[in-house]
């Protein structure tokens, strides 16, 4: 018996430990799950976990995130469930928790997903992995230069707004995790002061005042003609396309977040 409580407050109490048969509804905690070595406990995860391709390749895919199908995990028979507050509905989270544990994380900034991989570690009994994949974590977040003035107060910071979809226009708003990795990578997000996922219009992205526009690469396909459409109509800006996993993955991703945020940095200063 193994038992936690999840980053919910939710107590998950695990009757067979380690878990030997585990779905996982969130791709950046399936590619952790993989970087943990858990290539045979590992039984099911989503059509969008997209990494490791082996395993999007050959595991079997359960639905998406947000439309998950309950029969085909219950034919898994999973002893254990891994999800996540914002990427899946509570609804189907629930009905899940009738087959078997579901543990959830809620992640908005890298303290959260810090703490998320160390959970996951002890949950899957790989707890010195974890150990040392966030510890390099954290030496790399610790490198990234973004200049403070010498009394402490930070310098000003490039204003930018990021977009995720397209009719409407939705941004990140400031209590995201893709604000607190804008704001690590040396920025400033215009939506700041906004909760989660605002609506908002290229008018209200000129009143802001954004000096640079980035389009992430997931979960909408913007493509160069949505560069060019946004240019027309905010001249002042740069627009760019950026790696939304580096932004929005909180697991082992992270790894590789910084250096691609100091070559992105560097590119575009």
């Amino acid at each position: 018996m193994f038992t936690c409580i999840d980053q919910t407050g939710k107590t998950v109490r695990l009757d067979n430990y380690p878990p030997k048969r585990i779905v996982s509804l969130v791709p950046s905690q399936t590619e952790l799950l993989h970087d943990l070595g858990l290539e045979d406990e590992v039984v099911g995860i989503t059509k969008f976990c997209v990494h490791p391709r082996s395993w999007f390749e050959t595991k079997k895919r359960v639905g998406g995130t947000k439309a998950v199908h309950i029969d085909v995990v219950k034919n898994l028979e999973p002893d254990l469930i891994i999800a996540n507050k914002e990427e899946n509905v509570k609804e189907q989270v629930e009905e899940l928790a009738a087959i078997a544990p579901v543990w959830t994380s809620d992640i908005h900034n890298l303290d959260d997903a810090i703490d998320m991989i160390e959970q996951v570690g002890s949950l899957v009994n790989k707890k010195e992995k974890t150990e040392e994949l966030t510890a390099q974590i954290k030496t790399n977040f610790s490198k990234l230069n973004n200049p403070v003035h010498p009394i402490g107060i930070s310098l000003h910071k490039p204003k930018v707004a990021y977009l995720i979809w397209r009719d409407p226009y939705i941004t990140a708003g400031g209590d995201t995790f893709i604000s607190d990795m804008i704001t690590r990578c040396g920025f400033l997000n215009a939506f700041s002061d906004e909760a989660r996922y605002p609506v908002t219009t290229i008018s209200q992205l000129a009143e802001k005042g954004c000096l640079y526009i980035f389009l992430s690469s997931e979960p909408y396909p913007f493509k160069p003609k949505h560069t060019e459409e946004i240019r027309q109509q905010l001249p002042g800006a740069k627009v760019i396309f950026v790696d939304g996993e580096m932004f929005s993955w909180y697991g082992s991703r992270l790894l590789l977040a910084t250096q691609y945020f100091k070559e992105l940095k560097s590119s575009i200063l």
